[in-house]
């Protein structure tokens, strides 16, 4: 049968967030308060891990996030609401 695989990253001025998961199922997160990747899943399943570094590339992801969030702010400040 066929799977939903989803990967959610995003970024504000004061938080982040980069999760996976698998059929509605987190598989994976990041816990950014806590500086550590987080793998709820229960005991009764093979467990699945993911690469050591991917917390922090999703530290890094962020910085590039918020820069790209400075950037396009910039860039449209002088664009009006409405045309």
């Amino acid at each position: 049968g066929l799977h939903v695989d989803l990967s959610i990253s995003g970024c504000s001025d004061s938080d982040g967030e980069m999760m996976y998961s698998l059929d509605g199922e987190e598989k994976w997160f990041a816990d950014f308060i806590n500086h550590r990747g987080v793998e709820p899943q229960p005991s009764f399943i093979d467990h699945h891990s993911y690469v050591e570094g991917a917390y922090e590339q999703a530290v890094a992801d962020q910085q590039t996030c918020r820069s790209n969030l400075k950037n396009s702010r910039v860039g449209m400040k002088d664009i009006p609401l409405e045309n």
